[in-house]
């Protein structure tokens, strides 16, 4: 049999052998974390070191964990060594070139700079034979900075007397091929992308130089630009590609801009022309650049400022060619040509991006229409006349009061016809047809909206036209919301187009007595026929109500009534809403149609303000209305706010009156409250007292108690004692926590009022020390009995406890 050791001797022996396994893979991860280390140091020093060179050195050394891995990398290290090198080499030639040049004659600065220049051109030669190309970069990259100081000098010394932007460009374009030579054959990164950012500037220089005027500066940009842009397309190395797309895009961006600032501000249709041929020059460009882009992204970027260009060009010949209200119009129908590349074969990203470019000018357009539209909209609202001022001559006048006119928007309706009429057509074909059709609806109501403003139509036939494009919208809107509850989006947009009209409509009739009447009348109908409709009634319903509440005020002064005789007849709209809301039965019109209700009862009430007397009936009536209201089991709590407003009629009446008796106000309040109080305790018995009976006892009570504080009479006083002992009786006898309280209360303050004079008269017959005898006599019998008076005040808490 085997002989076990004792659970204890096996324990210590694998916590033994778990220690040397511990150790162990210590000593392992260390030398693996050294080896990782070595091979990636062996793998970024290989370019430097050459073929067949291995790193060798011993692991590292030590107990803890493992090897810490370097903060830097020897490249990275050899790099920043060689372009620091660089920098100060850099600066050292500036500085001998621009100080210390004329300590020298012409032997040696000739000598001084060749020898550095070729030095450090031709050392790079040896360096990348020895395959130390980082160091060869840095070398050559010294070389290239001294080339530009024997630029300068050489013009400094040789060529003094030329001028310097024509020898710029020309030392700009031999150093150029000069870079791009040497880098090509050396192999080397950095020379190409210097060499192609400086050919962009000798032809622009050169321009400058000969004293060009802004045409041929444009058209040389837009030729730099189509070389930078046949490098990106062909160079295969990434630096070179991102300086020639940088350079072309800056560059071409300058000749588009300079191009259009041209065209746009030309005097005559021939300078315009030629700004429009540098337009089109620069859209073939970009369309050859997106014709052959690597990504499609980029083709549609360029397609974009194809369409844009053409469109831009086409637009200045238009705007010294024709009315300069045509000219928008114009811009349009070429933005709207630019849609026929859909039929053509063209690489699909370019016909992504020119229907991008026509969808941008068409939105520029509606943009430009977006004055006069605001102003058809809001001009009612700001107009400085008073209502019923008189009929204005035509409709434009009625409409621009009170704003400045747009200049050229006679053309507007045009606009917004025609990119409604497109967005109909492009609808059909696109998988967001109900977003189109709502974009198309909303530029339809806009250009029937403007138009009689810019056709000058006649006061009435303006308001017709409105009504008319109202009527039409609630038709839509009703026809689309046959199939449902629910109105789809076109309908709903319809049916907001209706309202704002209306609105706009509304205030543009102010100007005419008549107008007024026949344009609120025929809105509250039209409203009123689109509620029968399910669909629309939350939305049209209230509108009518809204619209006869106005009309209500219009009648009334017109009939030449004051505001608060007005007030009755504006109590019609709530009386009618509470009829319509109690039909609908619960539907999504119902609270719109209350909340309107609700609306015009306010403004009844705020017209009787004045008059006390008519706005005591004015409450009445609204708490008559509310009353049937809370007939219905789902307005049950209606009827709070109709004792409100009873209470208040009431007290309106009595301030009529002249009447300053407390209790007139309070009374009417009591009694109804003690009565609910009754039967809620009679529903349910848990309720306690004060919920029943504290507000309707304390309404009456506690102003009762402080106009007796201030009364002089006694009959108060004794009335008031009298009905606070019968409450307190009343509360004992059923045992009421809360009658018995504040009758008490009351009672006993009311017996102190009544005897306070003799109090004051006993104290005043009393010798100065009395008082604070029996203050202390006091103290003494309550510190005497203490426990007792306790004991005798948790036994009344206990029985107030009890009752109910």
């Amino acid at each position: 049999m085997t002989n076990l050791p004792p659970p204890a001797e096996e324990l210590r022996f694998l916590d033994a052998e778990l220690r040397q396994l511990d150790l162990r893979r210590a000593a392992l991860l260390r030398r693996r974390a050294w080896l990782v280390h070595t091979l990636r140091a062996a793998a970024a020093r290989q370019p430097a070191l050459g073929p067949g060179t291995a790193p060798v050195g011993p692991p590292p050394v030590g107990t803890g964990g493992a090897a810490r891995r370097p903060e830097a990398t020897a490249p990275g290290v050899q790099n920043v060594l060689l372009v620091l090198g660089g920098v100060l080499l850099t600066i050292a030639a500036i500085a001998f070139t621009l100080v210390s040049w004329g300590h020298l004659g012409i032997a040696g600065r000739a000598l001084v700079l060749g020898a550095l220049t070729v030095g450090a051109l031709g050392v790079p030669v040896a360096l990348l034979r020895r395959g130390l190309r980082s160091t060869a970069e840095a070398v050559a990259a010294l070389g290239t900075a001294l080339t530009v100081l024997d630029a300068y000098a050489l013009h400094e010394v040789a060529f003094t007397g030329t001028d310097g932007v024509g020898y710029t460009a020309t030392a700009s374009a031999a150093l150029a091929a000069l870079w791009a030579v040497y880098g090509v054959r050396l192999g080397l990164r950095h020379p190409l992308p210097l060499a192609v950012a400086t050919a962009h500037l000798p032809l622009l220089l050169w321009a400058i130089a000969v004293g060009a005027g802004p045409y041929p500066l444009t058209a040389v940009s837009l030729a730099t630009a189509a070389g930078g842009t046949a490098v990106a397309l062909r160079a295969a190395p990434l630096p070179v590609r991102i300086v020639a797309v940088t350079g072309a895009l800056g560059t071409g961006a300058a000749g588009v801009l300079s191009a259009g600032w041209l065209c746009w501000s030309a005097s005559g249709p021939g300078p315009a022309a030629r700004a429009a041929a540098l337009l089109l020059v620069a859209a073939v460009l970009a369309l050859v650049a997106g014709r052959f882009a690597p990504r499609p992204e980029i083709s549609r970027g360029a397609a974009l400022a194809v369409g844009l260009c053409v469109v831009a060009g086409a637009g200045g010949v238009l705007r010294v060619t024709v009315p300069g209200e045509w000219t928008v119009p114009g811009c349009l129908a070429c933005a709207i040509a630019l849609l026929a590349v859909e039929r053509t074969p063209l690489h699909q990203p370019l016909r992504q991006g020119l229907v991008r470019a026509s969808a941008a000018v068409q939105g520029f357009a509606v943009l430009w229409t977006l004055p006069l539209v605001a102003g058809c909209l809001l001009g009612p609202a700001v107009r400085d006349a008073r209502p019923w001022s008189g009929a204005p001559q035509d409709f434009r006048d009625a409409v621009f009061a009170g704003l400045p006119r747009p200049p050229y928007a006679g053309t507007a309706p045009l606009v917004l016809a025609v990119v409604a009429a497109v967005l109909v057509v492009a609808g059909r074909r696109t998988a967001r047809r109900p977003a189109v059709t709502v974009v198309a609806l909303v530029l339809g109501w806009a250009a029937v909206l403007v138009l009689p403003v810019v056709l000058r139509l006649p006061y009435a036939a303006g308001l017709a036209v409105h009504a008319v494009v109202v009527a039409a919208a609630l038709g839509f809107a009703v026809r689309s919301g046959r199939t449902g509850t629910r109105l789809s989006p076109p309908a709903l947009t319809a049916l907001l187009s209706a309202l704002v009209t209306s609105v706009a409509l509304a205030l543009v009739s102010l100007a005419s007595e008549p107008a007024t009447i026949a344009v609120l009348g025929t809105l509250t109908v039209l409203f009123a026929a689109a509620g029968l409709r399910p669909g629309t009634a939350p939305f049209t319903a209230p509108a009518a109500l809204c619209h006869a509440t106005a009309l209500a005020c219009a009648i009334g002064a017109s009939a030449g009534r004051p505001p608060h005789h007005t007030a009755l007849l504006v109590l019609v709209v709530p009386a009618v809403a509470a009829l319509v809301a109690s039909r609908t039965g619960g539907s999504r019109a119902t609270v719109p149609v209350e909340a309107a209700g609700a609306g015009a009862g306010l403004l009844a009430v705020a017209l009787a303000v004045p008059e006390p007397p008519m706005l005591a009936l004015v409450l009445s009536l609204c708490g008559a209305i509310t009353a049937a209201t809370a007939l219905r089991p789902e307005r049950r709590a209606a009827g709070w706010a109709a004792a409100a407003l009873f209470l208040l009629a009431t007290w309106v009446r009595l301030a009529a009156w002249d009447v300053a008796t407390v209790e007139a106000y309070t009374l009417p309040v009591t009694g109804p409250v003690l009565v609910v109080g009754l039967l809620r305790r009679r529903r349910a018995v848990a309720v306690s007292s004060w919920t029943a009976y504290g507000s309707g006892l304390a309404v009456t009570l506690v102003p009762s108690l402080l106009a007796a504080w201030n009364d002089q009479h006694w009959l108060r006083p004794l009335a008031l004692g009298v009905a606070a002992l019968a409450v307190t009786l009343a509360g004992a006898r059923y045992r009421l926590q809360a009658p018995l309280v504040l009758g008490a209360g009351v009672l006993a303050l009311v017996a102190l009022h009544e005897l306070a004079p003799y109090l004051t008269q006993v104290v005043g017959a009393l010798p100065r020390w009395v008082p604070p005898a029996l203050a202390g006599l006091v103290l003494l019998v309550l510190g005497a009995t203490y426990e007792q008076r306790l004991r005798d005040a948790r036994r009344l808490r206990e029985a107030l406890g009890r009752l109910g």
